[in-house]
Protein backbone atom coordinates (compact mmCIF):
# COMPACT_ATOMS: atom_id res chain seq x y z
CA UNK A 1 0.00 0.00 0.00
CA UNK A 2 1.13 3.60 -0.44
CA UNK A 3 0.16 7.10 0.48
CA UNK A 4 1.45 9.60 -2.01
CA UNK A 5 2.90 12.97 -0.99
CA UNK A 6 0.14 15.56 -0.66
CA UNK A 7 -0.24 19.17 0.27
CA UNK A 8 -2.06 19.84 3.56
CA UNK A 9 -5.68 18.77 3.06
CA UNK A 10 -8.76 18.84 5.26
CA UNK A 11 -9.69 15.51 6.84
CA UNK A 12 -13.17 14.20 5.90
CA UNK A 13 -15.47 14.77 8.88
CA UNK A 14 -16.25 11.05 9.48
CA UNK A 15 -12.52 10.36 9.89
CA UNK A 16 -11.41 13.23 12.14
CA UNK A 17 -11.89 11.50 15.48
CA UNK A 18 -10.67 8.12 14.22
CA UNK A 19 -7.52 9.62 12.70
CA UNK A 20 -6.74 11.54 15.88
CA UNK A 21 -7.20 8.33 17.87
CA UNK A 22 -4.87 6.40 15.55
CA UNK A 23 -2.22 9.10 15.82
CA UNK A 24 -2.44 9.07 19.63
CA UNK A 25 -2.29 5.28 19.77
CA UNK A 26 0.83 5.13 17.60
CA UNK A 27 2.47 8.22 19.08
CA UNK A 28 2.52 10.16 15.82
CA UNK A 29 3.82 13.66 16.68
CA UNK A 30 1.82 16.68 15.53
CA UNK A 31 4.86 18.93 15.15
CA UNK A 32 8.49 19.37 16.17
CA UNK A 33 9.36 20.88 19.54
CA UNK A 34 10.36 24.55 19.36
CA UNK A 35 14.07 23.85 20.07
CA UNK A 36 14.18 21.47 17.10
CA UNK A 37 12.66 24.10 14.79
CA UNK A 38 15.13 26.66 16.11
CA UNK A 39 18.10 24.36 15.55
CA UNK A 40 16.88 23.50 12.03
CA UNK A 41 16.46 27.19 11.13
CA UNK A 42 19.97 27.96 12.37
CA UNK A 43 21.42 25.03 10.43
CA UNK A 44 19.54 26.04 7.27
CA UNK A 45 21.10 29.48 7.50
CA UNK A 46 24.69 28.17 7.71
CA UNK A 47 25.20 24.75 6.13
CA UNK A 48 28.64 23.16 5.94
CA UNK A 49 29.31 23.48 2.20
CA UNK A 50 31.96 21.30 0.54
CA UNK A 51 34.68 22.87 -1.59
CA UNK A 52 34.03 20.72 -4.66
CA UNK A 53 31.69 22.46 -7.14
CA UNK A 54 29.79 20.13 -9.50
CA UNK A 55 27.05 22.51 -10.55
CA UNK A 56 28.11 21.67 -14.13
CA UNK A 57 26.25 18.35 -13.91
CA UNK A 58 22.79 18.52 -15.50
CA UNK A 59 21.04 16.77 -12.64
CA UNK A 60 17.24 16.43 -12.38
CA UNK A 61 14.93 15.03 -9.73
CA UNK A 62 12.14 12.56 -10.58
CA UNK A 63 9.48 12.10 -7.90
CA UNK A 64 5.73 11.75 -7.38
CA UNK A 65 3.62 14.83 -7.98
CA UNK A 66 3.68 17.19 -5.00
CA UNK A 67 6.95 15.99 -3.46
CA UNK A 68 9.02 18.53 -1.55
CA UNK A 69 11.51 16.25 0.25
CA UNK A 70 13.74 15.59 -2.75
CA UNK A 71 16.52 13.16 -1.79
CA UNK A 72 17.98 12.24 -5.18
CA UNK A 73 18.98 13.90 -8.43
CA UNK A 74 20.33 11.94 -11.40
CA UNK A 75 22.37 12.58 -14.54
CA UNK A 76 23.58 9.83 -16.87
CA UNK A 77 26.06 10.27 -19.71
CA UNK A 78 27.90 8.08 -22.15
CA UNK A 79 31.46 7.09 -21.29
CA UNK A 80 32.95 5.34 -24.31
CA UNK A 81 30.88 2.21 -24.83
CA UNK A 82 29.61 2.37 -21.26
CA UNK A 83 27.94 4.90 -18.99
CA UNK A 84 28.65 7.20 -16.06
CA UNK A 85 25.81 7.51 -13.56
CA UNK A 86 25.98 10.64 -11.41
CA UNK A 87 23.66 10.36 -8.44
CA UNK A 88 23.41 13.28 -6.01
CA UNK A 89 21.94 12.53 -2.58
CA UNK A 90 20.82 15.25 -0.17
CA UNK A 91 23.61 15.76 2.39
CA UNK A 92 21.78 15.85 5.72
CA UNK A 93 25.06 15.86 7.63
CA UNK A 94 25.82 19.29 6.16
CA UNK A 95 23.06 20.59 8.44
CA UNK A 96 22.72 18.09 11.30
CA UNK A 97 25.36 17.57 13.99
CA UNK A 98 25.42 14.36 16.07
CA UNK A 99 23.67 14.98 19.36
CA UNK A 100 22.00 18.24 18.37
CA UNK A 101 18.21 18.69 18.76
CA UNK A 102 17.49 17.80 15.11
CA UNK A 103 19.59 14.64 15.33
CA UNK A 104 18.00 13.47 18.58
CA UNK A 105 14.49 14.04 17.23
CA UNK A 106 15.35 12.15 14.04
CA UNK A 107 16.40 9.16 16.13
CA UNK A 108 13.05 9.28 17.92
CA UNK A 109 11.16 9.29 14.61
CA UNK A 110 13.22 7.00 12.40
CA UNK A 111 11.49 7.86 9.13
CA UNK A 112 9.00 10.18 7.45
CA UNK A 113 5.35 9.14 7.71
CA UNK A 114 2.87 10.01 4.97
CA UNK A 115 -0.86 10.60 5.25
CA UNK A 116 -3.34 12.17 2.79
CA UNK A 117 -3.69 15.28 4.97
CA UNK A 118 -0.05 15.88 5.92
CA UNK A 119 3.46 14.52 6.21
CA UNK A 120 5.09 13.72 9.51
CA UNK A 121 8.68 14.32 8.43
CA UNK A 122 11.87 12.85 9.81
CA UNK A 123 13.47 16.29 9.80
CA UNK A 124 11.85 19.73 10.27
CA UNK A 125 10.50 21.21 7.01
CA UNK A 126 13.08 24.01 7.22
CA UNK A 127 15.51 21.27 6.17
CA UNK A 128 13.53 18.40 4.62
CA UNK A 129 11.42 20.57 2.31
CA UNK A 130 13.69 23.58 1.93
CA UNK A 131 17.40 23.98 2.70
CA UNK A 132 18.47 20.31 2.40
CA UNK A 133 16.02 19.28 -0.34
CA UNK A 134 17.40 19.13 -3.88
CA UNK A 135 14.94 21.69 -5.19
CA UNK A 136 15.52 23.01 -8.71
CA UNK A 137 17.84 25.98 -9.41
CA UNK A 138 19.25 25.97 -5.87
CA UNK A 139 22.82 25.40 -4.72
CA UNK A 140 22.79 22.38 -2.44
CA UNK A 141 25.37 20.29 -0.56
CA UNK A 142 25.16 16.70 -1.75
CA UNK A 143 26.72 13.28 -1.40
CA UNK A 144 27.70 12.68 -5.02
CA UNK A 145 28.05 9.14 -6.31
CA UNK A 146 29.95 8.46 -9.54
CA UNK A 147 29.19 4.97 -10.83
CA UNK A 148 30.97 3.66 -13.90
CA UNK A 149 29.12 1.03 -15.92
CA UNK A 150 30.22 -1.02 -18.90
CA UNK A 151 28.18 -1.39 -22.08
CA UNK A 152 26.08 -4.13 -20.46
CA UNK A 153 25.27 -2.05 -17.38
CA UNK A 154 27.62 -3.91 -15.03
CA UNK A 155 29.18 -1.82 -12.27
CA UNK A 156 32.90 -1.31 -12.89
CA UNK A 157 33.87 1.64 -10.65
CA UNK A 158 32.52 3.44 -7.61
CA UNK A 159 33.45 6.72 -5.96
CA UNK A 160 31.53 9.01 -3.65
CA UNK A 161 32.38 12.47 -2.36
CA UNK A 162 30.77 15.64 -1.10
CA UNK A 163 30.00 18.35 -3.64
CA UNK A 164 27.84 21.39 -4.26
CA UNK A 165 25.25 20.65 -6.97
CA UNK A 166 22.30 22.34 -8.63
CA UNK A 167 19.29 20.45 -9.94
CA UNK A 168 18.07 21.71 -13.30
CA UNK A 169 14.43 20.60 -12.99
CA UNK A 170 11.91 18.91 -10.72
CA UNK A 171 10.17 16.29 -12.86
CA UNK A 172 7.37 13.86 -12.12
CA UNK A 173 7.25 10.22 -13.15
CA UNK A 174 4.29 10.94 -15.40
CA UNK A 175 6.10 13.79 -17.19
CA UNK A 176 9.20 11.70 -17.83
CA UNK A 177 7.20 8.69 -19.03
CA UNK A 178 5.22 10.86 -21.44
CA UNK A 179 8.42 12.39 -22.83
CA UNK A 180 10.01 8.99 -23.29
CA UNK A 181 6.91 7.57 -24.95
CA UNK A 182 6.68 10.57 -27.30
CA UNK A 183 10.38 10.48 -28.17
CA UNK A 184 10.92 14.04 -26.90
CA UNK A 185 12.96 13.21 -23.78
CA UNK A 186 16.46 14.70 -23.60
CA UNK A 187 19.43 12.39 -23.98
CA UNK A 188 20.10 11.94 -20.25
CA UNK A 189 16.53 10.72 -19.65
CA UNK A 190 16.77 8.37 -22.62
CA UNK A 191 19.91 6.96 -21.01
CA UNK A 192 17.93 6.51 -17.78
CA UNK A 193 15.68 4.15 -19.71
CA UNK A 194 18.67 2.40 -21.32
CA UNK A 195 20.55 1.93 -18.06
CA UNK A 196 17.36 1.01 -16.20
CA UNK A 197 16.56 -1.72 -18.68
CA UNK A 198 20.12 -3.04 -18.59
CA UNK A 199 20.02 -3.16 -14.80
CA UNK A 200 16.65 -4.94 -14.89
CA UNK A 201 18.23 -7.58 -17.14
CA UNK A 202 21.15 -7.94 -14.72
CA UNK A 203 18.67 -8.34 -11.88
CA UNK A 204 16.95 -11.13 -13.77
CA UNK A 205 20.26 -12.86 -14.51
CA UNK A 206 21.40 -12.84 -10.89
CA UNK A 207 18.04 -14.23 -9.73
CA UNK A 208 16.49 -11.09 -8.26
CA UNK A 209 12.78 -10.50 -8.52
CA UNK A 210 10.35 -7.62 -8.19
CA UNK A 211 6.66 -8.34 -7.62
CA UNK A 212 4.48 -6.36 -10.03
CA UNK A 213 1.42 -6.06 -7.83
CA UNK A 214 -0.88 -3.05 -8.28
CA UNK A 215 -0.73 -1.46 -4.84
CA UNK A 216 -3.44 0.24 -2.89
CA UNK A 217 -2.94 3.98 -2.85
CA UNK A 218 -4.84 6.74 -1.07
CA UNK A 219 -5.43 9.72 -3.36
CA UNK A 220 -7.10 13.06 -2.74
CA UNK A 221 -9.22 14.65 -5.46
CA UNK A 222 -11.21 17.81 -4.71
CA UNK A 223 -10.74 17.10 -0.99
CA UNK A 224 -12.28 13.64 -1.38
CA UNK A 225 -10.22 10.72 -0.10
CA UNK A 226 -10.37 7.39 -1.89
CA UNK A 227 -8.33 4.24 -2.39
CA UNK A 228 -7.29 3.08 -5.86
CA UNK A 229 -5.17 0.29 -7.25
CA UNK A 230 -2.19 1.81 -9.08
CA UNK A 231 0.36 0.07 -11.27
CA UNK A 232 3.84 1.58 -11.43
CA UNK A 233 4.98 3.30 -14.61
CA UNK A 234 8.01 1.77 -16.37
CA UNK A 235 10.12 4.85 -15.57
CA UNK A 236 9.55 4.24 -11.86
CA UNK A 237 11.24 0.88 -12.25
CA UNK A 238 14.14 2.37 -14.22
CA UNK A 239 14.62 5.14 -11.68
CA UNK A 240 14.47 2.57 -8.86
CA UNK A 241 17.23 0.62 -10.59
CA UNK A 242 19.57 3.62 -10.23
CA UNK A 243 18.81 3.75 -6.51
CA UNK A 244 19.33 -0.02 -6.23
CA UNK A 245 22.59 0.27 -8.16
CA UNK A 246 23.82 2.85 -5.66
CA UNK A 247 22.74 0.72 -2.70
CA UNK A 248 24.54 -2.28 -4.18
CA UNK A 249 27.71 -0.22 -4.71
CA UNK A 250 27.46 1.02 -1.12
CA UNK A 251 27.07 -2.51 0.23
CA UNK A 252 30.21 -3.71 -1.55
CA UNK A 253 32.21 -0.77 -0.20
CA UNK A 254 31.05 -1.71 3.31
CA UNK A 255 31.70 -5.44 2.94
CA UNK A 256 35.16 -4.89 1.48
CA UNK A 257 36.07 -2.68 4.47
CA UNK A 258 34.31 -4.75 7.14
CA UNK A 259 32.12 -1.96 8.50
CA UNK A 260 28.65 -0.73 7.71
CA UNK A 261 24.94 -1.39 7.82
CA UNK A 262 23.22 -3.64 5.29
CA UNK A 263 19.59 -4.12 4.37
CA UNK A 264 19.17 -7.89 4.58
CA UNK A 265 16.51 -10.49 3.88
CA UNK A 266 16.96 -14.20 4.65
CA UNK A 267 16.51 -16.60 1.73
CA UNK A 268 13.21 -18.36 1.33
CA UNK A 269 13.11 -21.80 2.89
CA UNK A 270 12.58 -24.97 0.87
CA UNK A 271 9.31 -25.47 2.73
CA UNK A 272 8.08 -21.99 1.75
CA UNK A 273 8.96 -22.58 -1.90
CA UNK A 274 7.22 -25.95 -1.83
CA UNK A 275 4.12 -24.28 -0.39
CA UNK A 276 4.16 -21.79 -3.27
CA UNK A 277 4.36 -24.63 -5.80
CA UNK A 278 1.38 -26.26 -4.12
CA UNK A 279 -0.46 -22.93 -4.33
CA UNK A 280 0.33 -22.65 -8.03
CA UNK A 281 -0.99 -26.17 -8.58
CA UNK A 282 -4.19 -25.34 -6.69
CA UNK A 283 -4.64 -22.28 -8.90
CA UNK A 284 -3.91 -24.38 -12.02
CA UNK A 285 -0.98 -22.17 -12.99
CA UNK A 286 1.75 -24.22 -14.70
CA UNK A 287 5.13 -24.09 -12.93
CA UNK A 288 7.55 -26.58 -14.53
CA UNK A 289 10.26 -27.96 -12.22
CA UNK A 290 13.02 -26.44 -14.34
CA UNK A 291 11.54 -22.90 -14.05
CA UNK A 292 13.01 -20.89 -11.18
CA UNK A 293 10.93 -18.82 -8.79
CA UNK A 294 12.02 -15.46 -10.34
CA UNK A 295 11.22 -16.70 -13.86
CA UNK A 296 7.84 -17.97 -12.71
CA UNK A 297 6.93 -14.67 -11.02
CA UNK A 298 7.90 -12.60 -14.07
CA UNK A 299 5.41 -14.61 -16.13
CA UNK A 300 2.43 -13.75 -13.93
CA UNK A 301 -0.19 -11.23 -15.04
CA UNK A 302 -1.51 -9.14 -12.11
CA UNK A 303 -4.66 -8.40 -14.13
CA UNK A 304 -5.73 -12.06 -14.05
CA UNK A 305 -7.58 -13.20 -10.93
CA UNK A 306 -5.67 -16.44 -10.30
CA UNK A 307 -2.35 -14.74 -11.07
CA UNK A 308 -3.19 -11.89 -8.66
CA UNK A 309 -3.82 -14.49 -5.97
CA UNK A 310 -0.48 -16.11 -6.78
CA UNK A 311 1.36 -12.81 -6.56
CA UNK A 312 -0.28 -12.11 -3.22
CA UNK A 313 0.96 -15.47 -1.97
CA UNK A 314 4.46 -14.62 -3.21
CA UNK A 315 4.59 -11.53 -1.00
CA UNK A 316 4.60 -13.85 2.01
CA UNK A 317 7.80 -15.53 0.79
CA UNK A 318 10.13 -12.62 1.45
CA UNK A 319 8.82 -11.07 4.63
CA UNK A 320 11.30 -10.40 7.40
CA UNK A 321 13.64 -7.79 5.89
CA UNK A 322 15.79 -5.96 8.42
CA UNK A 323 19.18 -4.36 8.97
CA UNK A 324 22.52 -5.91 9.93
CA UNK A 325 25.17 -3.65 11.46
CA UNK A 326 28.79 -4.83 11.55
CA UNK A 327 32.18 -3.45 12.50
CA UNK A 328 34.90 -5.97 11.83
CA UNK A 329 33.40 -9.25 10.68
CA UNK A 330 30.61 -9.02 8.07
CA UNK A 331 27.28 -10.59 9.08
CA UNK A 332 26.56 -14.19 8.23
CA UNK A 333 23.45 -13.08 6.36
CA UNK A 334 24.71 -10.29 4.12
CA UNK A 335 22.37 -10.54 1.11
CA UNK A 336 18.92 -9.23 0.41
CA UNK A 337 17.49 -12.43 -1.02
CA UNK A 338 14.76 -10.79 -3.11
CA UNK A 339 17.46 -8.68 -4.83
CA UNK A 340 19.93 -11.60 -4.81
CA UNK A 341 22.79 -9.30 -3.83
CA UNK A 342 24.16 -7.35 -0.87
CA UNK A 343 22.41 -4.01 -0.56
CA UNK A 344 22.47 -0.94 1.71
CA UNK A 345 20.17 2.04 2.23
CA UNK A 346 21.98 5.29 1.32
CA UNK A 347 19.71 7.17 -1.09
CA UNK A 348 16.90 8.62 1.07
CA UNK A 349 18.46 10.44 4.06
CA UNK A 350 15.76 13.13 4.21
CA UNK A 351 13.13 10.45 4.80
CA UNK A 352 14.99 7.57 6.48
CA UNK A 353 17.44 7.90 9.39
CA UNK A 354 19.69 4.97 8.49
CA UNK A 355 20.70 6.44 5.12
CA UNK A 356 22.66 9.30 6.71
CA UNK A 357 24.82 6.77 8.53
CA UNK A 358 25.28 4.61 5.45
CA UNK A 359 26.38 7.65 3.46
CA UNK A 360 28.92 8.65 6.10
CA UNK A 361 30.43 5.15 6.08
CA UNK A 362 30.78 5.19 2.30
CA UNK A 363 32.20 8.72 2.16
CA UNK A 364 34.94 7.74 4.61
CA UNK A 365 35.74 4.46 2.86
CA UNK A 366 35.84 6.05 -0.60
CA UNK A 367 38.27 8.69 0.70
CA UNK A 368 40.45 6.10 2.44
CA UNK A 369 39.68 7.61 5.85
CA UNK A 370 38.47 6.05 9.13
CA UNK A 371 34.72 5.87 9.61
CA UNK A 372 33.76 8.67 12.06
CA UNK A 373 33.51 7.51 15.65
CA UNK A 374 29.98 8.90 16.07
CA UNK A 375 28.89 6.65 13.20
CA UNK A 376 30.58 3.56 14.64
CA UNK A 377 28.97 4.15 18.03
CA UNK A 378 25.50 4.46 16.53
CA UNK A 379 25.66 1.44 14.19
CA UNK A 380 24.73 -1.33 16.70
CA UNK A 381 21.49 0.37 17.77
CA UNK A 382 20.24 1.41 14.35
CA UNK A 383 18.63 -1.93 13.32
CA UNK A 384 16.20 -1.89 16.25
CA UNK A 385 15.51 1.84 15.86
CA UNK A 386 14.57 1.30 12.21
CA UNK A 387 12.53 -1.82 12.93
CA UNK A 388 10.51 0.08 15.53
CA UNK A 389 9.83 2.99 13.17
CA UNK A 390 8.92 0.57 10.34
CA UNK A 391 6.31 -1.13 12.53
CA UNK A 392 4.78 2.23 13.36
CA UNK A 393 4.80 3.38 9.72
CA UNK A 394 3.14 0.16 8.57
CA UNK A 395 0.43 0.37 11.24
CA UNK A 396 -0.21 4.03 10.40
CA UNK A 397 -0.57 3.47 6.66
CA UNK A 398 -2.69 0.33 7.10
CA UNK A 399 -4.95 2.11 9.58
CA UNK A 400 -5.51 5.05 7.23
CA UNK A 401 -6.16 2.82 4.23
CA UNK A 402 -8.70 0.82 6.23
CA UNK A 403 -10.50 4.03 7.22
CA UNK A 404 -10.60 5.35 3.66
CA UNK A 405 -11.79 2.00 2.32
CA UNK A 406 -14.71 1.90 4.72
CA UNK A 407 -15.51 5.57 4.13
CA UNK A 408 -15.82 4.83 0.40
CA UNK A 409 -18.04 1.83 1.18
CA UNK A 410 -20.23 3.48 3.84
CA UNK A 411 -22.89 4.56 1.34
CA UNK A 412 -22.96 1.14 -0.35
CA UNK A 413 -24.05 -1.18 2.47
CA UNK A 414 -26.25 -3.91 1.02
CA UNK A 415 -24.64 -3.81 -2.45
CA UNK A 416 -23.02 -6.82 -4.10
CA UNK A 417 -19.48 -6.91 -5.49
CA UNK A 418 -17.27 -9.32 -7.40
CA UNK A 419 -14.10 -10.19 -5.49
CA UNK A 420 -11.05 -12.41 -5.95
CA UNK A 421 -9.90 -14.71 -3.15
CA UNK A 422 -6.16 -14.03 -2.71
CA UNK A 423 -5.46 -15.82 0.56
CA UNK A 424 -7.09 -18.73 2.40
CA UNK A 425 -6.38 -20.14 5.84
CA UNK A 426 -5.21 -23.74 5.93
CA UNK A 427 -8.54 -24.88 7.35
CA UNK A 428 -10.39 -22.94 4.64
CA UNK A 429 -12.56 -21.07 7.16
CA UNK A 430 -11.35 -17.56 6.41
CA UNK A 431 -9.65 -15.72 3.59
CA UNK A 432 -8.65 -12.39 2.14
CA UNK A 433 -10.51 -10.95 -0.84
CA UNK A 434 -9.68 -8.09 -3.19
CA UNK A 435 -12.34 -5.96 -4.85
CA UNK A 436 -10.99 -3.94 -7.74
CA UNK A 437 -13.64 -1.22 -7.87
CA UNK A 438 -13.62 0.28 -5.33
CA UNK A 439 -10.07 -0.83 -4.42
CA UNK A 440 -10.67 -2.81 -1.23
CA UNK A 441 -8.94 -5.64 0.61
CA UNK A 442 -11.07 -7.37 3.24
CA UNK A 443 -11.49 -10.57 5.22
CA UNK A 444 -14.22 -13.06 4.39
CA UNK A 445 -15.26 -15.69 6.93
CA UNK A 446 -16.90 -18.62 5.21
CA UNK A 447 -16.01 -22.31 4.78
CA UNK A 448 -15.09 -23.65 1.36
CA UNK A 449 -13.15 -20.68 -0.01
CA UNK A 450 -10.96 -21.52 -2.99
CA UNK A 451 -7.77 -19.59 -3.64
CA UNK A 452 -7.96 -17.54 -6.84
CA UNK A 453 -11.72 -17.96 -7.20
CA UNK A 454 -14.03 -15.10 -8.10
CA UNK A 455 -16.86 -14.78 -5.60
CA UNK A 456 -19.89 -12.55 -5.23
CA UNK A 457 -20.04 -10.83 -1.86
CA UNK A 458 -22.47 -8.46 -0.17
CA UNK A 459 -21.37 -5.56 2.02
CA UNK A 460 -23.00 -6.01 5.44
CA UNK A 461 -21.51 -3.04 7.29
CA UNK A 462 -18.84 -0.36 6.91
CA UNK A 463 -17.60 1.51 9.98
CA UNK A 464 -15.23 4.27 8.79
CA UNK A 465 -14.30 5.33 12.33
CA UNK A 466 -13.18 1.80 13.19
CA UNK A 467 -11.72 1.16 9.74
CA UNK A 468 -13.66 -2.09 9.45
CA UNK A 469 -15.97 -3.44 6.75
CA UNK A 470 -17.82 -6.76 6.85
CA UNK A 471 -18.74 -8.80 3.78
CA UNK A 472 -20.74 -11.98 3.42
CA UNK A 473 -20.91 -14.35 0.45
CA UNK A 474 -23.90 -14.22 -1.81
CA UNK A 475 -25.73 -17.51 -1.55
CA UNK A 476 -24.15 -20.19 -3.69
CA UNK A 477 -21.07 -18.12 -4.57
CA UNK A 478 -18.68 -18.88 -1.69
CA UNK A 479 -16.66 -21.57 -3.44
CA UNK A 480 -16.50 -19.75 -6.79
Amino acid sequence: MAIRPQQVRPVPAPLVAALESLQRELGIPADFPAPVHDAAAAAAASPRLPSLDRTDLELVTIDPQGSRDLDQAVFIERAGEGFTVWYAIADVAAFVTPGDPVDLEAHRRGQTLYAPHRRTPLHPPELSEEAASLLPDQLRPAVLWCLGLDSHGELRSTSVTRAVVRSRAQLTYREVQEQLDAGTAPGALQLLRTVGQLREQIERERGGVSLRIPEQEVVVEQDQWRVVHRSALPVEGWNAQVSLLTGIAAAHLMLDAGVGLLRVLPPATDAALLKLRVTAEALRIPWPEEVSYPEFVRGLDPGTGTHAAMLYACTLLFRGAGYAAFDGRPPEQSEHSALATPYAHVTAPLRRLVDRYGSEVCLALSAGQPVPEWVRQALPGLPEEMESSARRASAYERGIVNMVETLALSARVGEEFTATVVEVREDGSKGTIIIRDPAVEASLKVPGLQLGAEVRVRLVSADAAAGRSVFEPVAGAAAG
